[in-house]
């Protein structure tokens, strides 16, 4: 029993935690940072003041994480993000294929729970930083509403990964509200003058089919006149969730200090949709749902953005301009909206993509004059103009991957952020690469990596001459084209396969991107016009006779004609897609960007993949075969593709694959990392959407380790992550390692991107 006397007054439980880093946020920024710090070795303490993990990607908001595959409708092939945020997406992939927003909230909480360096505190508010100095912070005070407890948490370094700042804010860090003028930083998409107007706040809501009657009586609140809602006659009864991205509004009032106030007018325009769906009579398919959930907080999009050492500007994401030092990338559409949201006449947003993805320099990731703050997700140093792209969720994860590798080498190194970027940035890139962050233009160089001395012998390597007939046609209502890696100098000859309806002229086309390593066919190297006759299984040979300018992927084309059809094959492969002359209308207008002059954004076509099961390639030979998948691939310090494949490619009839690493004297082997084929090119999207398969079809599932003796010394089935890392239970002395597949199917080849073994 416990009786408390009277008292003048009481305070709460206080607990006094120090670590090494403090990081304020669990959505996937803070998430990132955290779990990559923990991982790297030092003590973190992570401070969420919601009840669960993943920010605007948990199940309080359900919005899908994206970033810059931007749902395979631009030209950043190969681009879901790497590391940590790779690793969360594979598996709720492979758990979660149906998109339930519960199940991602508990792989997040798995994720963080993992780590023995970090401590959770969940529930828990930041309300006041204490600092040692002007330009330092020593310590946060956060308050549990659960627990009634009160934290004071002291380290040499913090993390605001808030959304709103507010570490930063407390700790006087410089940062911006509105959108600067077109004449700041040259950004001819800006404003002519500097302004308030931001993105506003959504709140999604889900139904569901009970299978009876149902009616709904709406709250006295609701909105009465649908009306009042210009794109009104957009609803229907099948779009739910964040498909309902532009139920949006708050981008004219302070998004910070009135939220509460924006979330109500989006429980009145919520409510107000589904009376319209259910009451108006205009949609009798509503007559089973029901309303299931409603966001209780809105998912918020703009408020402050911190001033670093360096702030990108739109600039950095058209011109893709390089950074010495570049930690992280982007390349979701420059998007962004009306500042009156669901009430404006205006589309609900304006989305300009570049030809390729963008560096993220670590000058961003840290405030310029508080001397141990970094800061991750969408407070970064940008402008608003570049905002409206680096804000998405798996960039900010991305991003807040390089700020925990960062903040444990400050830690060990006794350096503050700025120091760091000064005296050790390979060091740091070399540390993201291994934990699978990719970095465009960075390739990794670890002098302590045995598998760069080895002799490799695989049991095959593809030269690719043919990728055969199966049965399935495709008419050319649409341009279609293959990507392959192509060789600077003369183009081999591709011969397609086609069926024509009558005699017509096929036009055919090599393109290739200016950049090497963009996707983006925006240099017309030949074209070719040949007459076709009609009947079926017609060979057209391609044979250009110009020389391709750079190494790269090239597009071999062939121009829209509905009179033809061209035969897929059922043969995939690692650093091959079929893509098409179309447009994803979640992301853009038209099968061309076609901007208004003098907005500083370019045009171009969009040539785009179909998601599986779809997305076959098209049967053709190739004379002479294409070397592009070479086994020296694996260790060129890159693990995905680029501008070439950067992967070993067994031969489609080798069906047990073997991979021999040879040394001249023993070495002693206590790690192996791999670099696996999980389709970097698949977005996952995490909620909503829902995915035909668990595990992707390129990526390895079973293999073996073997010494050479002939020991297994690992074993691996069921695999299906992109990244294995093997700790030996003991370290092997030996002078040969043995890698022994099993192909993931009789129509996929086994492929790696990258091997490394360490002592």
């Amino acid at each position: 029993m416990i009786r408390e006397i009277p008292a003048p007054f009481r305070t709460f439980r206080t607990e006094k935690i120090s670590c090494d880093l403090v990081v304020v946020g669990g959505g996937l920024a803070g998430l990132g940072a955290a779990v990559t710090a923990a991982r790297a070795g030092i003590q973190v303490t992570l401070v969420q003041d919601r009840p669960v993990l993943g920010g605007n990607a948990s199940g309080e908001v359900r919005l899908w994480i994206l970033g810059a595959t931007s749902h395979m409708g631009n030209n950043n092939r190969w681009a879901r993000e790497g590391g940590l945020i790779d690793e969360i997406l594979v598996e709720n992939l492979f758990r979660n294929p149906e998109g339930n927003p519960l199940l991602l909230d508990a792989l997040l909480l798995e994720k963080v729970s993992e780590e023995k360096n970090l401590r959770l505190l969940l529930n828990t508010a930041v309300f006041e930083v204490g600092k040692d100095g002007p330009d330092r912070i020593a310590s946060v005070r956060a308050f549990c509403s659960q627990n009634s407890t009160m934290y004071e948490v002291a380290a040499p370094l913090f993390c605001d990964a808030s959304g709103d700042g507010v570490v930063g804010f407390l700790a006087g860090a410089a940062f911006r509200i509105g959108a600067e003028s077109r004449d700041e930083f040259g950004e001819e998409f800006a404003p002519a003058q500097p302004n308030l107007e931001m993105l506003g706040h959504s709140i999604y809501f889900y139904s569901k089919d009970v299978g009876r009657p149902v009616r709904y009586f709406p709250p006295s609140f609701a909105l009465q006149d649908i009306r009042k809602i210009p794109r009104f006659r957009q609803f229907n009864a099948k779009d739910i969730g964040c498909r309902l991205w532009w139920i949006e509004w708050g981008g004219r009032l302070d998004t910070i200090h009135e939220s509460e106030k924006i979330k109500w007018e989006l429980w009145r325009v919520v409510y107000g949709v589904w009376n319209h769906i259910k009451n108006s009579g205009e949609f009798p398919e509503a007559e089973n749902l029901t309303l299931e959930w409603v966001g209780t907080i809105p998912g918020k999009r703009e408020s402050r953005r911190f001033e670093g050492d360096y702030m990108m500007t739109q600039k950095d994401i058209v011109e893709q301009r390089s950074h010495p030092d570049s930690v992280s990338f982007g390349g979701w559409a420059i998007d962004l909206h009306p500042a009156d949201g669901v009430f404006s006449a205006l589309p609900g947003c304006t989305q300009w993509h570049s030809k390729g993805v963008y560096e993220i320099p670590y000058r961003c990731l840290y405030s310029r004059n508080i001397k141990n703050l970094f800061l991750a997700g969408r407070i970064i140093s940008a402008s608003h103009v570049a905002f409206g792209s680096t804000r998405v969720m798996a960039t900010c994860a991305h991003g807040g991957q390089a700020v925990g590798m960062a903040a444990a080498l400050c830690v060990r190194k006794n350096l503050s952020p700025q120091e760091l970027g000064k005296t050790a940035m390979p060091e740091l890139q070399s540390n993201l690469l291994r934990t699978g962050q990719f970095i465009p233009g960075v390739r990794l160089e670890d002098p302590e990596d045995l598998v760069q001395s080895a002799v490799l012998e695989p049991s095959s390597e593809l030269a690719l001459h043919e990728l055969p007939q199966g049965g399935e046609i495709r008419s050319l209502d649409v341009s279609g084209a293959m990507m392959i890696p192509l060789s600077k100098g003369s183009p081999p000859k591709v011969t397609f396969c086609v069926d024509a309806k009558k005699e017509t002229m096929l036009e055919a086309r090599l393109m290739v991107s200016l950049r090497p390593n963009n996707h983006t066919p925006d240099l017309l190297v030949e074209t070719l016009q040949m007459r076709i006759p009609p009947g079926q299984q017609q060979a057209v040979a391609l044979q250009f006779s110009l020389p391709i300018p750079h190494t790269g992927y090239g597009f071999v084309c062939l121009t829209a004609n509905p009179d033809i059809s061209v035969h897929l094959s059922e043969q995939r492969l690692t650093g091959v897609l079929s893509v098409w002359q179309k447009f994803n209308r979640a992301v853009a207008k038209s099968a061309r960007q076609d901007p208004p002059k003098g907005i500083g954004i370019d045009g171009f076509d969009f040539w785009l993949p179909e998601r599986r099961p779809g997305g076959k390639n098209l049967a053709l030979t190739i004379d002479p075969p294409l070397k592009a998948f070479s086994v020296e691939n694996i260790r060129n310090g890159i693990g995905r593709p680029t501008g070439q494949t950067n992967a070993w490619v067994a031969d489609f009839d080798d069906a047990a694959p073997e991979l021999r690493f040879i040394w001249p004297k023993k070495h002693r082997i206590r790690r192996i990392e791999m670099v696996l084929d999980g389709d970097f090119d698949h977005p996952m999207e995490s909620v909503l959407m829902g995915h035909p398969e668990r595990v992707t079809p390129f990526c390895l599932s079973s293999f073996d380790w073997k010494d050479d003796q002939g020991k297994v010394i690992a074993s691996v089935r069921e695999n299906h992550q992109s990244r294995v890392c093997l700790e030996l239970a003991s370290p092997v002395e030996t002078r040969e390692l043995k890698l022994c597949m099993e192909r993931p199917s009789a129509n996929v080849p086994a492929a790696l991107f990258e091997i490394r073994c360490f002592a």
